[in-house]
């Protein structure tokens, strides 16, 4: 008797996992919910171009920065290799 109603217990356990995990799932699939994700995933990839092209841009000044110190350097002149300020 005891274990008929331990498998009981057990089934209906399950029975309300398993409701709660359709319910979840059916309310992430409509459209206002996929529109929702949609939209986050593109703020992030746009966050993420911004992030990447302040990257570049503070490479590129640093290298900049590191070429005409090494043509200082040197001593040559910006105007004569066509490098203008």
């Amino acid at each position: 008797m005891i274990g008929r109603l331990l498998w009981f217990a057990a089934g209906a356990g399950a029975a309300v996992w398993a409701a709660g995990k359709v319910r979840r799932t059916v309310q992430s699939a409509t459209p206002q919910a996929l529109g929702h994700r949609l939209a986050d995933s593109f703020l992030g990839l746009g966050a993420n171009a911004r992030d990447f092209t302040d990257r570049v841009r503070a490479g590129m000044a640093e290298r900049e920065a590191e070429l005409r110190a090494e043509m200082d350097q040197r001593g040559a002149k910006p105007d004569r290799l066509g490098l203008t300020e």
